[in-house]
């Protein structure tokens, strides 16, 4: 099993581990058999094989870090990439939101550097299937690495370097997300892949593209149940007398589409269930239903 998926305490050859310094800086690295860590100083990789992580170790020049094996928050803004990838503060949601659950079979559209493959494949478990549709070629080559390197052999995972505009391979798919400039043109394609009942969560930067998406979601009947937001993350700072938010905090960095894959109107499957305008069907308000109405 790789470091992330674990519960062995003691580290080993090929894990993923972060070095914190004092000042709470962190640094990747991978514990390769007879290479050299060098951050400030160096240490060989096969001295820290067996050592318990949450120790403190010493670089060459007298350094003390903390070595611990990164989490899913650690790892994502170290990750090798060449492109932007899904935060943690928005992969949380993503993965609640979309439903992800062990065994379920999903489609990712845009698999970028794979930094939401990896949250997927630990979701959905060995007896669920990730199949990933990815246009560039550099795209996927750089998430099989990552994948290999942070999450480890995945024989549940496909990998397809296409243009999923032109249809996917499968059908009865029960989750499926899309991380695509203009997810409005793949929903036939994916209505079709897609089984009745199934959520489909579309992940966009701008607010154009928001409404864009909506609108063209709302013009289907073979999709409803809308809900958009944007998540936003502050940490707090705790020191003694001084409890106060951090100066800084992780606003928006992109908004998120879910919508649930319906049997379509058979008499006319472009025509909305709910007019398009209404109140029910803005796509961007939250659900009718009182939080604190007791379900039957």
């Amino acid at each position: 099993m790789q470091a992330l998926i674990t519960l062995d305490s003691r580290l080993k050859e090929n894990d993923a581990v972060i070095f914190i310094d004092r000042k709470g800086r962190r640094y990747l690295k991978m514990l390769r058999a007879g290479k050299k860590l060098l951050i400030r100083g160096e240490l060989r990789a096969d001295d820290l094989f067996g050592v318990e992580e949450g120790s403190r170790v010493k670089f060459s020049t007298g350094e003390a870090f903390l070595v611990l094996r990164p989490t899913y928050a650690d790892l994502i803004p170290h990750l090798p990439r060449a492109s932007q990838v899904i935060y943690p503060k928005d992969t949380g949601p993503l993965l609640i939101w979309g439903d992800v659950f062990p065994g379920a079979t999903v489609i990712e559209g845009g698999t970028g550097a794979g930094a939401l493959t990896i949250a997927l494949l630990r979701a959905v478990g060995p007896a669920g299937r990730v199949i990933s549709y990815e246009l560039r070629e550099d795209f996927a080559d750089a998430a099989r690495k990552n994948v290999a390197a942070f999450f480890g052999d995945a024989p549940n995972w496909t990998i397809k370097v296409r243009d999923l505009y032109a249809g996917f391979d499968e059908t009865g798919v029960d989750r499926m997300f899309l991380d695509l400039a203009e997810p409005g043109r793949a929903l036939a394609v994916a209505a079709s892949a897609l089984r009745p009942g199934a959520v489909l969560v579309c992940y966009v930067p701008t607010a154009m593209q928001l409404k864009d998406t909506v609108e063209a979601i709302q013009a289907r009947s073979d999709f409803g149940e809308i809900e958009s937001f944007e998540t936003l993350l502050r940490h707090w700072q705790v020191k003694g007398m001084s409890v106060r938010p951090h100066f800084r905090m992780i606003a928006h960095s992109a908004f998120i589409i879910v919508s649930r894959k319906l049997v379509a109107d058979a008499s006319n499957p472009q025509k909305p269930l709910v007019a398009a305008d209404s109140a029910e069907s803005d796509g961007v308000s939250a659900p009718a239903r009182d939080s604190d109405e007791p379900l039957e």
